[in-house]
C-alpha cells in the first residue's frame, strides 16, 4: 500500500474502491488534483478514504476523447434517412447537408454546439475535437470578426465545461486539380493565410488555458493543393510548433480513385510520400486503404481516426482495424455527424464491423488482453489523448482530472467483477447509460446523469432548431 501526502487541499481530492488506472483496475484509489485541474496525486491500495475526502458512488474510468466533431451536423442528424436520389449515397448526403449548412446563424451555431456538447459529457466524452469549416456568412462574406463562427464553438465548450482542440478547417477547391468552389461552398473558403488568421485572432480573443487548445485541419486533399497544405502547416508551426493537424482522407472510393487519376497515387500514401505525417496528425476515416498503406500509417504514428456510426450512416466502408492494430497503430473515435453520440456504440460497432466482415468473434482481442472491450477503451483513450494535442485519457499525475464515474447499480454491471465491468459498459445496451457522473479538470459537471445546466442548454437548442427546422 501507498500512502498519500495530502499535500493539496482535501477539496480536491477523490477516493474510489475501484478506478481503471494505467495497467487496468486498481483497488482503493485516491486522486488528488490542483486548481487548474491537473492531477498531481494517483494512489493506488489504500484500505479505506482518508479522513474527510469524499468517496466516489462507483468505479472510475478515465474519460473518453472525440476526435472528430462537426457541431452544426447536430441539428440535422435524423433529416437525410430518405433516398434524395436514386443511387443515394455520401455524395448525395454531402449536397443535404451543405443546404443545412446554408442556414446556420452564429447564435443557432453557439446553441447547437452547447447542447451537442452537453450530450457529449452525459456520454462520458470529456473534451472533443472540433474540426470547424463553417466560417463565412451566408453569402460568402466575412464576419466583422472573422473567427465569429468558431468562436462561439470555443465559448460553448467553456459554458458546458467540456475540453477543446479547435481545428479551424482550410477549404479552398470543389475537387482534385485546383477545381473551383461550388457556391454551396461559399461558407467555408479561405486561403492559408486567412485561415492562419483565424486561429491567430482566437488565440487573442480566446487565449489557449488547460482545457482548450488549437490546431488546424486541411479538410481533404481534395478541397487543397499540395503547395497550400504546406504553406499551412509551417504556418501553424511558426505559430504553434506541434500542434494537432487532422485532414478527412479516402473516405470514399471515389475519392481514392480521384486522386489516382489527378495525382498517380492513393490519398493516404501520397500524403505519407510528401509530408511528415507523424503522431501530431490525424488522419480522419481512412477507411480505403490497402495493405501498404495500412502498415504505413502504423509505422508513422499517426492518428486514425474512426468515426464508426457516421461511416455506417453514410455507407462508407469498414476499415482494416484488425491489420492495423497487429501492426500497433493507433486509432482514436469520433462521433462526427452526430448521429448517435456514445463513444461505445463507436467502439462496439469497430468490433462488430470486423465480426461481420471475418464472420469471427472477438476479433479485436490480442494476446495481451484477451478481453476485447479493454483493449478497445484503452487504444481509444491514448489514440485520442494524441489526435486532441493535450493531457488527457489517463487518471495518472500530470494530466487533467478528467474521469467517469460508472453505476454500480446499473443492470449490466450489478453483481460483475471488476475484469467484465468494460466488456459490459461496451457491448450491452440495456437500458439508460451506465456513465453516472463526469468530471472535467476536477469539477464536476455531470451529477446522477444530469448536466449542471442543462434545461437552459437544451431551451437554447430548441430555438436554434425552431428557426433551422421549423420554418425550412
Amino acid at each position: 500500500m501507498e500512502t498519500p501526502t495530502h499535500s493539496l487541499p482535501l477539496t480536491n481530492a477523490l477516493f474510489a474502491e475501484h478506478a481503471w488506472l494505467p495497467g487496468g483496475w486498481r483497488r482503493g484509489v485516491l486522486l488528488e488534483w490542483d486548481a487548474a485541474g491537473t492531477l498531481r496525486g494517483v494512489t493506488a491500495g489504500l484500505p479505506e478514504a482518508p479522513a474527510g475526502v469524499a468517496c466516489a458512488a462507483g468505479p472510475l474510468v478515465p474519460g473518453m476523447p472525440n476526435l472528430h466533431s462537426h457541431a452544426f451536423q447536430r441539428a440535422m442528424a435524423g433529416l437525410t434517412e430518405y433516398r434524395a436520389n436514386p443511387s443515394d449515397s455520401f455524395w448525395s448526403w454531402r449536397d443535404l447537408m451543405y443546404r443545412f449548412a446554408a442556414r446556420v446563424t452564429p447564435d443557432d451555431l453557439g446553441a447547437i454546439a452547447s447542447w451537442l456538447y452537453v450530450e457529449m459529457l452525459k456520454a462520458g466524452y470529456t473534451s472533443v475535437c472540433e474540426f470547424h469549416y463553417v466560417h463565412h456568412a451566408q453569402d460568402g462574406r466575412r464576419y466583422a470578426r472573422p473567427a465569429e463562427m468558431a468562436l462561439r464553438v470555443v465559448d460553448a465548450a467553456a459554458e458546458t465545461g467540456i475540453g477543446l482542440t479547435m481545428l479551424p478547417v482550410l477549404y479552398q477547391y470543389s475537387g482534385f486539380g485546383g477545381q473551383r468552389p461550388r457556391d454551396d461552398q461559399r461558407r467555408f473558403v479561405n486561403t492559408p493565410e486567412q485561415l492562419l488568421a483565424i486561429v491567430e485572432s482566437l488565440r487573442r480573443v480566446r487565449a489557449e488555458h488547460d482545457s482548450l487548445r488549437y490546431g488546424v485541419a486541411p479538410h481533404s486533399l481534395r478541397a487543397v493543393s499540395q503547395a497550400s497544405l504546406r504553406t499551412l502547416v509551417e504556418g501553424l508551426d511558426a505559430m504553434l510548433p506541434g500542434a494537432p493537424v487532422h485532414i478527412h482522407v479516402a473516405e470514399q472510393t471515389a475519392e481514392v480513385e480521384a486522386c489516382l487519376a489527378a495525382e498517380g497515387a492513393r490519398p493516404v500514401q501520397w500524403l505519407l510520400d510528401r509530408f511528415d505525417v507523424n503522431a501530431r496528425w490525424c488522419l480522419v476515416h481512412a477507411t480505403h486503404v490497402d495493405r501498404a498503406e495500412t502498415l504505413a500509417l502504423a509505422k508513422r504514428g499517426a492518428v486514425a481516426g474512426l468515426c464508426l456510426t457516421t461511416e455506417a450512416n453514410l455507407g462508407d466502408g469498414i476499415f482494416p482495424a484488425c491489420d492495423y492494430l497487429e501492426a500497433q497503430g493507433a486509432f482514436g473515435v469520433g462521433s462526427d455527424s452526430h448521429i448517435g453520440v456514445d463513444w461505445r456504440a463507436e467502439l462496439r460497432l469497430l468490433e462488430y464491423g470486423q465480426r461481420l466482415v471475418r464472420r469471427e468473434r472477438n476479433v479485436l482481442a490480442s494476446a495481451q488482453t484477451a478481453q476485447v472491450a479493454d483493449r478497445l477503451f484503452g487504444a481509444a483513450l491514448a489514440g485520442g489523448a494524441r489526435a486532441s494535442g493535450r493531457a488527457v485519457g489517463a487518471l495518472e499525475e500530470g494530466a487533467r482530472a478528467d474521469w467517469l464515474v460508472l453505476d454500480p447499480q446499473h443492470p449490466n454491471l450489478a453483481q460483475q467483477a471488476p475484469q467484465t465491468w468494460l466488456s459490459a459498459v461496451v457491448f450491452c445496451e440495456h437500458g439508460e447509460t451506465p456513465v453516472r457522473d463526469v468530471y472535467v479538470g476536477g469539477e464536476q459537471v455531470v451529477s446522477q446523469r444530469r448536466h449542471r445546466d442543462e434545461a437552459r442548454l437544451y431551451a437554447g437548442y430548441r430555438r436554434a432548431l425552431n428557426h433551422l427546422v421549423a420554418d425550412a
